[in-house]
């Protein structure tokens, strides 16, 4: 059986933590970000996980990470 490939565009956007919980960056921080306060501002620079319903397409596409 050949290797399975992993997603490259969802190898670039996701990374997977060693409980293997899958990680995904905020959207809306890459512009108009002069209006956002400061704490929310903040809050998009941190990741949060992935939310339950993606999760089982995500291991699809990284199967070695996750």
């Amino acid at each position: 059986m050949p290797k399975m490939k992993t997603h490259s565009g969802a190898k670039r956007r996701f990374k997977v933590t060693a409980g293997g919980k899958i990680m995904r960056m905020h959207g809306m921080r890459s512009h108009l970000r002069r209006k956002k306060s400061p704490r929310a501002k903040r809050a998009y620079d941190k990741m949060i996980e992935v939310s339950p319903s993606k999760r089982k397409q995500l291991r699809r596409l990284l199967p070695y990470g996750a």
